[in-house]
Formats: C-alpha cells, sequence, structure tokens
C-alpha cells in the first residue's frame, strides 16, 4: 500500500509535517571538526520547538555507508549494501512537527540553523491525516490491521499530547 495512506495521529486542526534535512554540497559531517556554537544552535532550536509544543520527533540519521537499500523490482527484492554513489541527496535527519499550516512549517524550517554538511537543503511536506484516505481505502486499513488502526484512531482522539 502506498505511504500516502499512512494514518498518522495528530491534534484536533492541526497537520503533521516531516521537515528532512539533506546534503548540499560541501564536506560532510565526518569531514569536518565538530562546531560546538553550531551544535548549541541546533539544540536551541530543538528546544524552542518542544516548549512551542510542535515537535513530535527529531532525529539525525547516520551516513548511508553503514545502512542498506531494500530494492523490489518484479516482484523480487535485493539488498544493496552502501555506502551510495548519490550520498550527498541522501537525508542526514528530520524533524516532525505539528503545526496549523505549511505556512507555519515553513517558517520554522526557515529558523533552522544550516551548515552542518547535512543540513544544507531542508524539505517540508506533509504528513498523511486520516482526512486524507479515502473511506474505501479506511475500510481495508481496519480490516488488515485492526490493533494498528484501532490504536492510531484512539491516538489522534487524545491528540497528539496524548
Amino acid at each position: 500500500m502506498p505511504a500516502r495512506w499512512i494514518v498518522v495521529p495528530s491534534k484536533e486542526d492541526t497537520m503533521r509535517f516531516v521537515i528532512t534535512a539533506g546534503r548540499g554540497e560541501g564536506p560532510s559531517d565526518s569531514e569536518r571538526p565538530l562546531d560546538e556554537a553550531m551544535l548549541v544552535a541546533y539544540m536551541r532550536f530543538n528546544e524552542e520547538m518542544h516548549r512551542a509544543g510542535i515537535l513530535v520527533a527529531s532525529e539525525g540519521l547516520n551516513p548511508a555507508a553503514s545502512g542498506a537499500r531494500v530494492v523490489a523490482s518484479g516482484g523480487t527484492r535485493r539488498v544493496l549494501d552502501g555506502p551510495f554513489a548519490e550520498s550527498k541527496e541522501l537525508v542526514g535527519g528530520f524533524y516532525v512537527v505539528d503545526v496549523d499550516s505549511l505556512d507555519e512549517a515553513i517558517a520554522w524550517a526557515l529558523r533552522c540553523p544550516v551548515g552542518m554538511g547535512t543540513d544544507d537543503v531542508l524539505d517540508v511536506r506533509p504528513l498523511t491525516g486520516a482526512s486524507d484516505i479515502p473511506p474505501e481505502v479506511m475500510r481495508i486499513i481496519r480490516e488488515a490491521a485492526p490493533t494498528w488502526s484501532a490504536s492510531m484512531e484512539a491516538e489522534r482522539g487524545r491528540g497528539a499530547g496524548g
């Protein structure tokens, strides 16, 4: 089933967005010394979003060299080990925020510190909410994954804060 049909809980009348931090041009994190001031700026940004009540999740991703890619083609799956040639296009980390609009998500992205090598390109994309899913698809989801879908609907009913 396509990812656009996955249910994500959200506070009443808000939307969730993922802000991905992709690597731009220049040396990677492992190729440059730690910039303590930059790290502090990131942590303060995280703290600011947390205090604003909009930060759902924030994680960095380890380099592609230590990961793998599963490729499905013609009904066959195969595993490709890193490193990957186009590593500059891989996501280095992400934020999931629960805000009122795309404009608000963009406003937060514009405040994000940049300069650690994996954060030079920020993409802001909406996550799928229950209202985005056609009723016939929701029926299939409930039948195929009854406990998961019930927990997501219960969480959505309580709001993202639990």
